[in-house]
C-alpha cells in the first residue's frame, strides 16, 4: 500500500487544515496509509545543529524519506505560510534533503473567500527553491483551496462534510496518486 505523509502548517488542535488531513486519511484509507507529521515539536532551525540534528528532526526527515508522497496543507497567515511550516521545510532542506524529488501536493483551508491562494503561491516558491526541489503537482486544475472552511466541516468528528468540496477533493487526490505512481515508475 502507498505510504503518504501530511505536513500540516497549523498547530491548533481543531485546525481546519488538520481536519482536512484527517478527512483525507479516513476517506482514502483503502488506497493509501497517511501519517500526519508532528512539526510543532521541531526546534527552530539552527545551522549549528545541522550536522547532528535533534532526534525529532531526524525522525521528521525519516518520515519524509520513507513516504511515497507528501501533502503540504497550509493555512494562510498574513498572506503567507505560517512560521511553523516554513521552519519544518527549512529542516527538510538540509543534509539529505528528503523533499528533493519527492512528489508533493499543496492544499489549504481558510475562512476567507479565496482559500489559501496567497500562502500556496509562496509555498510553491519555497518548495521549488534550490535547497528543497520538491516535485510539486502542477497547479492547473489541481488546486485544493477550501474557502469558507467554517461552513464545510462537521461538528461531531470535525471532518469535511461539504459534498461539492469532497467531490473535488476526490478528483484531485486521484490525480495526485497517479502523479506519485508515475514518479515511482520513473525511478
Amino acid at each position: 500500500m502507498m505510504k503518504l505523509l501530511a505536513i500540516v502548517g497549523s498547530l491548533r488542535k481543531q485546525s481546519y487544515n488538520l481536519r482536512l488531513a484527517r478527512t483525507v486519511r479516513e476517506r482514502f484509507a483503502d488506497r493509501f496509509e497517511l501519517r500526519i507529521a508532528d512539526i510543532g515539536s521541531l526546534p527552530l532551525f539552527n545551522e549549528d545543529l545541522e550536522d547532528r540534528p535533534p532526534e525529532h528532526v531526524a525522525a521528521f526527515r525519516r518520515q519524509i524519506k520513507e513516504a511515497d508522497g507528501v501533502f503540504v496543507i497550509t493555512p494562510e497567515y498574513n498572506w503567507s505560510v505560517p512560521g511553523v511550516l516554513k521552519n519544518a521545510i527549512d529542516w527538510a532542506s538540509r543534509e539529505d534533503r528528503p523533499l528533493s524529488g519527492k512528489p508533493v501536493m499543496v492544499m489549504g483551508v481558510s475562512n476567507g473567500s479565496v482559500g489559501t491562494l496567497r500562502a500556496q503561491l509562496h509555498l510553491r516558491q519555497i518548495l521549488a527553491s534550490s535547497g528543497v526541489q520538491a516535485d510539486v503537482l502542477p497547479p492547473a486544475g489541481n488546486e485544493v483551496l477550501v474557502r469558507t472552511g467554517g461552513e464545510k466541516f462537521g461538528s461531531g468528528d470535525g471532518l469535511l462534510t461539504d459534498d461539492k468540496t469532497l467531490a473535488s477533493l476526490d478528483r484531485k487526490i486521484s490525480k495526485f496518486l497517479e502523479f506519485v505512481e508515475s514518479r515511482k515508475e520513473g525511478r
